[in-house]
This record gives C-alpha cells, sequence and structure tokens, in this order.
C-alpha cells in the first residue's frame, strides 16, 4: 500500500479506528468488470474490528463484489474551512479490505448494531423492523487489511 504523503498528519492506527467508529457513514468503493469505479454513501458500524454495512440484495455494489471483493471505504469526520486560511480542519480515515456477504447471526447481529448505534431508545421497536426487513437486504462485512487516517487541526 502506498504511505500517506503528509505524514505529519497521519494518525496512528488506533486514532484511525477510533475515528472510524465514531462516523456515521462512509463511501465504499468497487470496481466494476469494465474498470470503472464505483462509490456509494452508506451507513455502517464496526463490530470485532471489521466494517459491516446493508444494502439492498441486488445491484451495482453486489454485482461489483462478485466480480472483485477488494474494496476501499471512505469516512470523513470533523471538518471546519478555514476561509482566511485558505485551509481546512479535518479528520478522514481510509480502509482497504475485502467485502464479503455475510448472513444468518452475523447479519442479525449487525442490523441488531444498527438499530443500537443510530436508534438506541428505539431498540424494541428496531428489533421488529429488523425481523420484517432482515430478508429484504444484504450484509456486507469489509475485513481490514490497512487502515489509515489524517488529522489537520
Amino acid at each position: 500500500m502506498r504511505s500517506i504523503r503528509d505524514i505529519h498528519k497521519q494518525v496512528t492506527h488506533d486514532e484511525a479506528m477510533e475515528m472510524l467508529g465514531q462516523g456515521e457513514y462512509g463511501v465504499l468503493s468497487t470496481m466494476d468488470k469494465d474498470g470503472y469505479p464505483y462509490g456509494l454513501p452508506l451507513h455502517y458500524i464496526i463490530l470485532d474490528d471489521a466494517i459491516y454495512l446493508h444494502c439492498d440484495l441486488e445491484g451495482h455494489i453486489l454485482d461489483n463484489l462478485s466480480y472483485n471483493d477488494k474494496v476501499c471505504f471512505t469516512v470523513v469526520g470533523y471538518t471546519q474551512v478555514l476561509p482566511s486560511s485558505f485551509t481546512a480542519n479535518y479528520e478522514s480515515v481510509i480502509v482497504f479490505g475485502k467485502g464479503t456477504l455475510v448472513e444468518g447471526s452475523e447479519k442479525i447481529n449487525m442490523l441488531k448494531g444498527l438499530v443500537r448505534k443510530f436508534s438506541p431508545e428505539y431498540y424494541d421497536k428496531g428489533l421488529k423492523v429488523i425481523d420484517a426487513f432482515k430478508d429484504k437486504c444484504s450484509v456486507i462485512r469489509i475485513d481490514v487489511e490497512h487502515i489509515t487516517g489524517k488529522k489537520r487541526s
């Protein structure tokens, strides 16, 4: 993997994982069979150091994963434009890994984690939604192979 050019902005692995855990959505990028990249913004969670997200039962992302399981996942955290300095403060994380469809208890655990992260006060209602929705979505696990994070403040 290529190293970060502005090394003084690089954060540690643990800091990058923390920034990743605090994010709400990221852009999942895949490559299609014709060599075109495709990026889709998606909500996600972190479980056991893997990234989990959900999508439809069919579509561009799943077609691409069946062809090539290598993915890039990008999250932008805090940002603050500094107009007078022509720059910005920011934090971002880029993950490279492999995307895999998951089923069964792993899929259900991800969906429950999504409810815990985004709707904790409605957890019981969320379980009912999961029961109705679980067969109408796909869940993808990204196994992290390389992660980098940058921060300017």
